[in-house]
């Protein structure tokens, strides 16, 4: 069983001392720095100048600095920008600035697994990866909750890294609820095989896969809608609440029946053998290749996927059938 870490084992006063830098002030960024600086830690942001983020950052009160100004100013620095840019950001402005005995944290570990980023020996990493969007991790923190994280340290020169990576959840609000102890090579594979197989490649095919089926038999494509996308939250947010049984004792008997029935013929021992199939093309890290790969050549696939996607007619019902719902239009 996994070791869990609550506001008992961790000592936020680890960090009083140290300057905290956030490189990258997007959803998770502004999260972070935000979080930390409530929980009294002080706390500097790197964005770049004149971008949307910049001045969201001036907003909030901080006065963003170069990443090559943070990194000599900080003591603990949080690489938070997208996979795909942080080998850029880290070889331009972090390698030649950090030093001995800092600390170098991420919120996913792509580009240590995979060999993108290599950090010499003399200097910490570790890893506080909140299981959550941005808005949700600030919003829980201001409501005196927590977003669940994920804890790991791939190098600890100093023998504190650990000790900085709990401080650091702490000072996200991450402990208050519980922060469970990974290695850097168990989150980066469970992550992509659980993006790649259900929670976006997997769950997107079926939705569309489901609404083609039944318009192609002549149903209304706003009703397919409706069956086969729109109600998905509502299972989906009882699965988190309850669980898998607990949604099941919502739903009617009809439902259940046909869940219990029919999901095994949807799932079945086909789809297994390609998820087995995914997973070991993570582990091996022939995913991670295809993409890099696929960035250095200017994303010709990528590309070409987004554009087909947006032109499916599920979106364009989608489209029409959520204008129809006022409350999707909170922000």
């Amino acid at each position: 069983m996994a070791k869990i870490y609550y506001d008992s084992d961790a000592d936020l006063s680890f960090l009083k001392d140290k300057t905290i830098g956030i490189i990258g002030y997007g959803s998770q960024g502004r999260a972070h720095a935000l979080n930390l600086r409530d929980s009294g830690l002080k706390v500097v942001v790197s964005e770049l100048k004149g971008t949307n983020n910049w001045a969201v950052a001036e907003k909030d009160g901080f006065k963003p600095l170069s990443a090559e100004e943070l990194v000599k100013k900080a003591d603990v620095m949080m690489l938070l920008t997208q996979d795909n840019v942080q080998p850029a950001v880290y070889e331009s402005s972090i390698e030649p600035n950090i030093s001995e005995g800092k600390a170098l944290g991420f919120a996913h570990g792509f580009s240590i697994v995979y060999s993108q980023i290599k950090v010499p020996a003399s200097i910490d990493i570790f890893m506080v990866a909140p299981k959550g969007p941005g808005d949700l991790v600030r919003t829980q923190f201001t409501e005196g909750k927590g977003a669940p994280c994920l804890v790991a340290v791939e190098q600890n020169p100093t023998g504190n890294a650990l000790k900085i990576a709990l401080a650091y959840a702490k000072g996200l609000g991450g402990t208050r609820c519980g922060v469970v102890e990974t290695t850097f090579q168990e989150e980066t594979e469970t992550d992509l095989f659980g993006e790649q197989v259900v929670l976006c490649g997997g769950l997107t095919e079926l939705i569309k896969a489901s609404f083609e089926t039944l318009v192609e038999a002549g149903y209304q494509p706003e009703i397919a809608y409706y069956e086969t996308c729109h109600e998905l939250k509502l299972i989906v947010d009882l699965i988190i609440e309850r669980g898998i049984q607990g949604m099941r004792k919502v739903i009617s008997d009809t439902a259940e029946y046909g869940d219990m029935t029919r999901g095994p013929r949807i799932i079945n021992e086909s789809v297994r053998n390609e998820m087995k199939k995914i997973l070991k093309e993570v582990q091996e890290g022939k995913f991670a290749k295809e993409w890099i790969l696929e960035n250095r050549v200017g994303r010709p696939v990528f590309n070409s996927l987004a554009k087909r996607a947006e032109k499916h007619l599920i979106e364009e019902i989608g489209a029409k059938m959520r204008s129809m719902m006022p409350w999707l239009r909170k922000k």
